[in-house]
């Protein structure tokens, strides 16, 4: 049996080009699966029932929270994409990938997967630990693509931290998670119709 030889790994970068859409997609669920895995550990280790965080509270109004954020959050996009130019907010062209020639319904379900798991590790789990300023850093970070420029930078903390601020006021997981799934979900929408066009 031949020995495994950890220093013949080799690391190639690669762009979002030479990935064809299969590999993508394998990618992003197997990052939201390893988000998600990693976010309920991290809530058991606070001695916390992740069935809870779920729990659908009475009343509407933690909907009308992240209805309202989403809202506001693509407003604020559209108008930033209207007159900023568009190198200064590139991602990459990740988010084009990712939509473009996407059926609706899958649009859709990617997109309620990454609110779930992403707000179930950062809200959910980090924020409770570290507050949501520094867990706002992180995703921001996290979202690498960005980190080139300024601008879609700030806004990913921004709606980070408005996710968190959210999360805060109605006490229930829900509400950011409802932000997020419309926001990704609109934004995805807009890419893939506008794509079309």
């Amino acid at each position: 049996m031949k020995k495994f030889d950890m220093r013949k790994i080799r690391f190639k970068k690669v762009t979002i080009d030479q990935i064809d859409d299969r590999l993508l997609l394998i990618n992003l669920y197997a990052t939201q699966a390893i988000t998600l895995i990693i976010g309920l550990i991290w809530i058991f280790f606070q001695h916390r029932n992740p069935l809870l965080l779920f729990g659908i509270p009475e009343g509407w109004s933690f909907a009308l929270w992240g209805i309202g954020l989403a809202g506001l959050v693509i407003v604020v996009d559209l108008l930033i994409s209207r007159f900023v130019p568009e190198d200064v907010s590139d991602d990459g062209g990740v988010n084009d990938r990712i939509f473009r020639g996407r059926p609706v319904w899958h649009i859709i379900v990617l997109s309620f997967i990454i609110a779930v798991c992403e707000e179930t590790l950062f809200r959910g789990a980090i924020q409770q630990h570290i507050g949501p300023y520094w867990t706002s850093i992180l995703f921001a970070t996290i979202h690498v693509r960005y980190l080139r420029h300024w601008i879609p930078t700030g806004l990913v903390f921004s709606i980070s931290y408005a996710l968190g601020w959210i999360y805060i006021e109605t006490g229930t997981l829900w509400a950011p998670v409802i932000a997020h799934f419309l926001i990704d979900m609109i934004m995805g929408l807009l890419i893939r119709f506008r794509r079309e066009q």
